[in-house]
C-alpha cells in the first residue's frame, strides 16, 4: 500500500473540496454523519486510533511536502491500511476550517456512544459538561479528562457540538482516547448514574465542601489514620462524575441539586473564580489521585 494517492487533487473549487469545507458546519457533519480533524496532532491520535478499532477515518488529505517530509505519518497510514490523497495547498486550505491546516486534515466518522452501554461498564471517574459552550474550554476539560485517566467525557444538551472544528482542534487528539457523548438529557444521566452508584459531584466555587480538605481526607484514611468527618462528605476514591458549568452561569439551582455533593476549590489569592477548565482539571486529578492511591 503507497503512502499517498499520486492524483493530485487541484481545483479549490471542486465539489469533493466543497463537500469536506461543508463539515465545519453543524448541516454537514449532521447530513453525513463526518467531521473534520485538523492539523499533525489530531490526525496522529486518529490514525491512531483507525490502527487499533477501526471504523474512525473516512479519508486523509495532505499535500506531497508534507508526506515527504514525514516518516512517522507514512508509518501511520500503512498501520491504519489508509492512503492519503494528495491535495494543493490551495485545495487543502479550501477544505479546513483553519487559515493553516498544517499539510494535512482527515474526515473522520461521529462515534455513537450508549449511555447505557457507559454505565454499566462500571466507570470510576466521568467529567460531565453542563452546558459548557466554549469550543476552547470544551476541549480542554475533555483533555485534562484523557490525561487524568477519566473512563469518559459526557456532554448535556445545550452544551456545544463536540464535532465542531475548533472543539476538536483544542482536544488536541484526545477525542480519540476515550468515550464522548454529547447531547446527554441531564435528568435521564442523573437518573442512570444515580441507579449504577455513581457519586455526582457538583463544582461550585462557592460550595462549602473544600476540594483540599477532602484530598487530605482521602489521603488519611489510605494511611490508616481516623479522620471524624464534621458532617455528611464525599468520598473522592468512590466512582464519581463531576459536574462542571457554564463559563458565564456557572451549574444552575437544578443541577446542583442533583449532586451528591457540591465542592470548591479553594482560592489562595484574590482572583474571584477559576475558568472552567482550570476548576475541572483540578477537581478531576483530586478524585483520579485518591482512587489510584485506593487501588495501590
Amino acid at each position: 500500500m503507497t503512502s499517498y494517492n499520486h492524483t493530485v487533487m487541484s481545483n479549490p473549487r471542486a465539489d469533493k473540496v466543497k463537500a469536506v469545507a461543508r463539515l465545519a458546519t453543524r448541516a454537514g457533519r449532521k447530513a453525513t454523519g463526518h467531521y473534520l480533524v485538523e492539523g499533525p496532532q489530531a490526525v496522529r491520535e486518529a490514525l491512531k486510533a483507525e490502527a487499533t478499532t477501526g471504523s474512525v477515518i473516512v479519508s486523509v488529505y495532505a499535500t506531497e511536502t508534507f508526506l515527504d517530509n514525514s516518516n512517522e505519518f507514512r508509518d501511520l497510514l500503512h498501520a491504519a491500511q489508509l492512503d492519503a490523497r494528495e491535495v494543493t495547498e490551495d485545495v487543502l486550505s479550501a477544505m479546513a476550517d483553519t487559515i493553516t491546516p498544517q499539510g494535512i486534515i482527515a474526515v473522520a466518522r461521529i462515534q455513537e456512544h450508549s449511555l447505557a452501554d457507559l454505565l454499566a461498564s462500571k466507570p470510576r471517574l466521568i467529567a460531565v459538561l453542563c452546558r459548557v459552550q466554549d469550543p476552547g474550554n470544551a476541549g480542554t476539560i475533555l483533555r485534562a479528562a484523557d490525561a487524568a485517566g477519566a473512563d469518559a467525557v459526557i456532554f448535556t444538551q445545550g452544551s456545544v457540538d463536540i464535532y465542531n472544528p475548533k472543539t476538536v482542534r483544542s482536544t488536541v487528539g484526545s477525542l480519540f482516547h476515550l468515550p464522548v457523548l454529547g447531547q446527554i438529557n441531564f435528568t435521564d444521566l442523573v437518573d442512570a448514574a444515580s441507579t449504577q452508584g455513581i457519586q455526582l459531584l457538583a463544582a461550585d466555587g462557592y460550595a462549602e465542601q473544600d476540594l483540599d480538605l477532602l484530598q487530605d481526607a482521602a489521603v488519611h484514611r489510605r494511611s490508616g489514620v481516623a479522620v471524624e468527618p464534621t458532617g455528611p462528605e464525599p468520598d473522592l476514591s468512590a466512582p464519581s462524575a463531576w459536574f462542571f458549568g457554564n463559563e458565564g452561569q456557572g451549574l444552575s439551582s437544578e443541577e446542583k441539586a442533583a449532586a451528591d455533593f457540591s465542592i470548591a476549590a479553594p482560592l489562595y489569592g484574590v482572583a474571584e473564580s477559576l475558568n472552567v477548565s482550570t476548576a475541572a482539571t483540578l477537581c478531576l486529578y483530586a478524585s483520579a489521585r485518591a482512587q489510584r492511591t485506593l487501588s495501590s
